[in-house]
């Protein structure tokens, strides 16, 4: 057994091409069987490496019996061993998480740091985790039921970027039998055998109650393991072309024609694909459909995003910042710089001076301008008098004219002065500063950078 799983455990690696001989490795060990069975592997095939252990303070004297042997393994082996303790339950507190999401929280950003901060011994290339073929198992399962999609049920990928698992190839049963040939010893883990943890209750509990239905449950699990993963690269080849058709990136935003989208099949897969980037969930998916033939402005929300009906599109963008914006325009200023770009501010004689059309450019009488001016986001309630017009027009309504789209709303900006709006930037000036024939100065606002 002893000569067979070492020439599996080689073998694995060299078929899943997981790290060189020459590669330094960061193993990580509770003290269980897993962890040591793996110590023993590594060292049996040559490899160099490191121990990590931590101490979750989470079972009292159980959990300091456990760093104590893992101080002793580094000694057997005569390798460095680093430690860290954790006060796991105040950090599940205040990060509002459960026990076992905030240890491997903890646990993953530690490792990560000992990398990188690790100077008086060689910087190890990969972290080692002792996950095992049974812990694939209920990991596939486990998301099933969690309904993660299609991508949980590859279960535990054999290198998560500078994480290796190298022994998803065994069975619980083979390292214990491995531990029990080379006389290993190890430590048990109290907290294995409740089904106080979701884990637990898969392996304790459901695993063995399916093998009495189905007594080849664990075979069948680990074959459909690799059938997903197989299944897995097609649907992404599939999902990937389908998205690089319908998505049109315009700045931060993401467009989606909504005609198009709706032929999309099948429109809720794709549609998930789609939003779940941007912090939506799989149960916002309907909601974001419904989307599809609601009336413009309409919009959903996640943590970061928002999907918005705007037409014939669908358009993906960034929450908006809370932060109020108003920036002051001292006499004397040349240039500005705000979220939407820059506008350059330049005093020029009336003589011979040409009209300019653009909208990115506003030419106001400069006797009619008194500073300072301020620079702010319009809001609710703003009017101005429009170009070419004797009235003055709500904001809200000039925009409806203009057909904009409500994250351009939202990016509107203004130059107000004595409470009067000049200026709406990029759009149109306010029809009292403009220039006339009287005008024998002019000042020149001049925007660039804008989407």
């Amino acid at each position: 057994m002893l000569q067979q799983l070492t020439v599996l455990f080689e073998s694995y690696i060299k078929k899943e091409n997981l790290f060189r001989q020459k590669d330094k490795l960061l193993l990580a060990v509770s003290g269980g069987v897993d962890s040591v069975v793996l110590c023993e592997l590594c060292k049996q095939a040559g490899y160099d490496f490191l121990i990590a252990h931590c101490n979750f303070q989470l079972r009292g004297a159980e959990s300091n019996r456990d760093e104590k042997f893992v101080r002793s393994l580094a000694e057997k082996y005569q390798v460095e061993v680093f430690v860290k303790k954790f006060d796991t339950e105040k950090y599940a507190e205040e990060n509002k998480l459960s026990i076992q999401v905030a240890a491997r929280e903890l646990r993953y950003t530690w490792f990560n740091e000992v990398i990188l901060t690790n100077s008086k011994f060689q910087i190890p290339d990969y972290i080692l985790t002792a996950h095992h073929a049974n812990d694939n198992m209920e990991t596939l399962l486990m998301n099933f039921f969690k309904g993660t999609g299609i991508k949980g049920l590859h279960g535990i990928l054999p290198r998560q970027k500078n994480i290796i698992h190298p022994l998803l190839f065994a069975k619980k049963e083979e390292l214990l039998a491995f531990a029990t040939e080379h006389k290993l010893e190890f430590v048990e883990d109290s907290s294995n055998a409740s089904d106080k943890y979701t884990r637990n209750y898969f392996r304790n509990e459901l695993i063995p109650g399916l093998q009495k239905v189905f007594p080849q449950v664990e075979e069948n699990l680990l074959n459909n393991i690799e059938r997903f993963n197989e299944i897995e690269i097609l649907y992404r080849r599939s999902v990937d072309q389908i998205k690089k058709k319908l998505l049109e990136p315009r700045g931060n935003e993401i467009h989606i024609p909504v005609l198009k989208l709706l032929k999309a099949e099948p429109l809720n897969t794709i549609v998930y694909e789609i939003i779940k980037d941007f912090g939506f969930t799989a149960h916002q998916t309907e909601e974001v459909i419904g989307l599809l033939k609601s009336e413009s402005g309409k919009f959903i929300e996640s943590s970061t995003h928002r999907v918005i009906k705007n037409r014939n599109w669908i358009i993906i963008s960034p929450n908006l910042s809370t932060e109020t914006w108003h920036i002051q325009i001292e006499e004397g200023v040349n240039a500005i710089r705000f979220a939407e770009g820059k506008i350059d501010i330049e005093n020029r004689s009336a003589e011979n001076f040409k009209l300019n059309a653009s909208t990115l450019i506003a030419q106001l009488d400069a006797a009619q301008i008194e500073f300072p001016l301020l620079l702010r986001k319009w809001k609710k309630g703003d009017y101005f008098y429009p170009l070419g017009m004797n009235k003055k027009k709500k904001l809200s309504r000039f925009f409806g004219d203009q057909k904009l789209s409500l994250t351009q709303k939202e990016k509107t900006w203004v130059v107000e002065m004595n409470k009067k709006i000049i200026w709406v930037v990029g759009l149109r000036i306010d029809d009292r500063f403009k220039i006339t024939d009287k005008t024998k100065k002019l000042l020149q606002f001049t925007l660039s950078g804008s989407e």
